[in-house]
């Protein structure tokens, strides 16, 4: 079998399959971050990016794409029409760009990527960069009221910071990822990430330890941006059964009590409050607090502590078990992964199905699990990954009870009673995940 790229697609349509493939062999190899390929393709293509509806822009280590989600669905929950770009894509490539509020079609996909591929000349150019470069076409072209556009790496050379002046930032949680590409330290990292900070620009941002936080303000303040820390400018805390979140430079304003967010997990909490301070940092969309409370339970984020309670995988299992799906792969979500699977009910032991690239810290996820847990390790179709048995090795050497599975049915299999059952460590894992069982992200 063939591996693809970290970042590559196919398509069941034959036109925008071959220009998916075509985008992939632009002469970029590895990660080159840069904006200056994109800015230059842009210009050729008369700046559509310039063109956008009012922009929120978010990075982060981990729930940035969760924080995207909340920020949708309150904007829609007041009547707005959003554009969302987002990755990577778990199942279709179209999940990438979401139009006016719907999934980008094949067709118009096929057209945009088209315009930019023959506008780019066979220039070097990633992959990354001629997706969002087909976005900012697609969302120039399309009325809307907003567009949310995820970070896809880092934050400073990212493809989307090309945006010059965003309606708010935020940058979500922080931890060690890509330290190859963004630097050895945590501070490396928040500074990239703070990156996407523009003059006289809301950058709104979780509470961070003392030193990752000087990174971001020695980043962020000589921009000329607006900082809004946690703590400091907004806060939020789960109350009596609600999010209770306020701005605090209104000491004296009651708390917007909120509803706790469907999507489950304490950082979810943390993911929605995030996404409520950005939009409370702007006055020019006007959404009330009725949109914000819809949201806590419109929101939805596949393959973020999802349950998959039918598909063929789901009824491969005993009766009494329960079958989850993260994408989750460094230390940060699994530490988060453990918690919720520790405090979850009905009490169930806990089993993992675990996949990994050779490119994570599997290491530091795997350690973030209590001693003792029972793992059965997979490969990753069509993607380099860590080989099983070593990463069953590791385990085994660390306290957990650990084996080794052909592909995720076989390690289905070996579940013998309830159990919470939980298949974890790649997103790439997650969307093999998804197309074999079901639902596709829609």
């Amino acid at each position: 079998m063939s591996l693809q790229p970290a970042d590559f697609a196919r398509s069941d349509h034959p036109v925008l399959d071959r220009l998916l493939k075509a985008a992939g062999q632009q002469r970029i190899k590895g990660v080159d971050l840069t904006l200056d390929r994109i800015e230059r393709l842009l210009k050729r293509m008369a700046s559509p990016h310039l063109k956008l509806p009012p922009v929120f822009h978010v990075a982060g280590t981990n729930g940035k794409g969760s924080t995207c989600a909340f920020l949708r669905a309150g904007l829609e929950a007041s009547g707005q029409r959003v554009h969302v770009f987002t990755s990577p894509h778990l199942v279709r490539v179209n999940e990438r760009i979401r139009v006016a509020g719907t999934l980008v079609s094949d067709d118009d996909f096929a057209e945009a990527l088209a315009e930019v591929l023959k506008y780019n000349a066979s220039q070097p150019l990633s992959f990354f960069e001629a997706i969002t470069a087909a976005a900012f076409l697609l969302f120039a072209a399309t009325p809307a009221d907003a567009t949310i556009l995820e970070v896809g790496l880092g934050g400073r050379l990212d493809s989307t910071n090309v945006v010059p002046n965003p309606l708010v930032t935020g940058i979500a949680s922080l931890s060690l990822d890509h330290v190859a590409i963004l630097g050895p330290t945590l501070r490396h990292i928040a500074a990239e990430k703070a990156g996407i900070a523009k003059r006289g620009v809301p950058l709104v941002t979780q509470k961070y330890p003392a030193q990752i936080a000087g990174a971001v303000a020695q980043t962020a303040i000589p921009r000329g941006a607006k900082l809004m820390v946690r703590g400091e400018a907004w806060d939020a805390a789960p109350y009596e059964g609600a999010l209770a979140f306020r701005l605090l430079a209104d000491a004296e304003a009651e708390p917007l009590k909120l509803p706790l967010p469907k999507l489950p997990g304490q950082h979810q909490q943390d993911n929605a409050a995030l996404a409520v301070a950005m939009l409370r940092a702007q006055s020019q969309l006007a959404v009330p607090d009725s949109a914000l409370r819809s949201a806590m339970g419109w929101a939805q984020w596949p393959a973020r502590l999802q349950r998959l309670a039918a598909g063929p995988l789901a009824a491969a299992l005993p009766m009494g078990a329960e079958l989850w799906l993260d994408g989750g792969h460094n230390p940060a979500a699994g530490k988060a992964l453990a918690a919720q699977l520790a405090t979850a009910t009905p009490p169930l032991p806990a089993q993992l199905v675990l996949g990994m690239l050779p490119s994570k810290d599997h290491s530091g996820f795997i350690r973030s699990f209590p001693r003792g847990t029972r793992m059965t390790m997979v490969p990753i179709p069509g993607h380099a990954h860590v080989p099983p048995e070593e990463l069953a090795a590791f385990a085994t050497t660390h306290g957990m009870k650990a084996d080794a599975a052909g592909d995720v049915p076989a390690a289905l299999a070996l579940v013998d009673g309830p159990a919470r059952v939980l298949i974890c460590g790649s997103l790439h894992l997650a969307g093999e995940v998804l197309r074999v069982n079901g639902p596709l992200p829609g």
